[in-house]
């Protein structure tokens, strides 16, 4: 796995060179679970996916589940939530999403794929102020529920700046004659 700049990993997506337009995923990574989301074929939405357990063993098994989503949606790569503070520096929750990243570079199983990190502050605080009012009685489907749309938070915040972004440049050249 190769670690490229947000606007990069953007930047590959739309050269993409497939027939299928390729799709990027979104993690969500927590101690227990790591929740997924995956871009539409247009990449303009994020949608939720599923949730993986995470333990300490299961690394392999994780590195061939994320094989097997990158054949069967044409996945150009990852966004990873990466927990940043207030000062935009690393928050002390920043060590167990390097530590998953590293491990899964480790395996060997994702070399083609490459990934960025982003700006995950507060989208778990946000689905679950939306979950609330749904009154969910089981713990476990709680948590799973909140870290798969928090994956969803963290890749639709990155597709909405990288597309905003996009539309911009756009702009720039079409008012300069290009």
């Amino acid at each position: 796995m190769r670690l490229l700049k947000a606007e990069e990993l953007f930047r590959k997506l739309l050269e993409g060179g497939s027939k299928k337009q390729p799709q990027l995923l979104g993690l969500d990574v927590g101690s227990k679970y790591v929740g997924l989301a995956v871009s539409d074929q247009k990449n303009r939405i994020a949608l939720p996916l599923s949730v993986l357990g995470r333990t300490k063993t299961n690394i392999n098994l994780m590195a061939d589940d994320f094989k097997t989503l990158v054949k069967n949606y044409s996945l150009a790569g990852l966004v990873v939530g990466y927990p940043f503070n207030l000062q935009g520096q690393s928050s002390p929750d920043a060590s167990q999403v390097s530590l998953l990243v590293g491990e899964l570079c480790k395996t060997g199983k994702l070399d083609d794929l490459s990934y960025t990190y982003w700006d995950e502050n507060f989208t778990s605080k946000c689905v679950e102020a939306l979950l609330n009012p749904l009154k969910l009685n089981d713990p476990v489907e709680t948590k799973t529920m909140t870290d798969k749309f928090a994956a969803v938070c963290i890749l639709q915040g990155y597709l909405d700046n990288m597309n905003r972004a996009l539309r911009s440049a756009d702009k720039c050249d079409s008012a300069s004659g290009q």
